[in-house]
């Protein structure tokens, strides 16, 4: 089996990235993600990826005859076309969140798989149109105060059940959360690795939404299979 690195420090990507079945390890990429400012949201977050996953590889010793996969990622939202990093102070996030309540955004999710050996780099991305609820301002007041919105662009996390802040979704629940399984999974398969996610487990975890390329999966693992098994179309 490969070893695995994780280019995050996001407990929330590591949280997604156990539904794949891998043992992996996480290291922090050091990178200025200011430094990419491509005008379309989703090569932004594909550019943002590919520079932390280069900067793990200038930074890991890969021991011989064991393969190694580099996993990066990136989200960002926008709203009329323009993005929405993760917030500076609360107050960022209180504007964030008044600018996204009520209305239709999207979320770009950019992932980056390196075979270290090889040297392959295979891209993928996923967008998700996300329409939030007509939050109030005190409810605005209180989730920032608990200080959730700080990390996450757009000033959200989507699994948050307290503050519910989305109410409608088309796409992939786990991609709004920074990181798509099953694309994932797709580019995974693509470097013939064993699939060893439970797609009970898997299709629990999307919150019953819908994700664009589950279904491609799930023919191949089976809905409530965790076989191994490769050659997702």
């Amino acid at each position: 089996m490969a070893r695995f690195v994780l280019a995050s420090q996001s407990p929330r990507r590591q949280e997604l990235l156990k539904l794949c079945g891998y043992p992996f390890v996480t290291q922090v990429a050091e990178v200025d993600e200011n430094s990419v400012s491509h005008p379309n949201p989703a090569q932004d977050c594909i550019q943002t990826a590919q520079l932390k996953a280069r900067a793990i590889l200038d930074q890991i010793v890969v021991p011989q005859a064991e393969r190694t996969i580099v996993i990066a990622a990136d989200t960002t939202v926008a709203l009329d076309g323009k993005m929405m990093g993760k917030p500076t102070d609360a107050e960022d996030a209180r504007r964030m969140l008044m600018a996204l309540r009520d209305r239709t955004h999207e979320v770009h999710t950019g992932v980056v798989v390196v075979d270290v050996g090889s040297g392959i780099e295979l891209l993928d991305s996923h967008t998700a149109v996300v329409t939030m609820r007509p939050y109030t301002d005190q409810e605005i007041i209180d989730y920032v105060a608990t200080g959730d919105p700080l990390d996450k662009a757009g000033a959200y996390a989507i699994q948050n059940h307290k503050f519910k802040p989305v109410s409608e979704l088309d796409g992939c629940y786990l991609g709004v959360m920074g990181l798509s399984i099953c694309h994932l999974l797709q580019l995974l398969d693509q470097l013939d690795l064993p699939l060893r996610s439970s797609m009970a487990i898997l299709e629990v975890a999307h919150q019953h939404y819908r994700c664009p390329v589950y279904d491609n999966i799930a023919q191949k693992l089976g809905k409530y299979g965790g076989e191994t098994v490769t050659g997702i179309s």
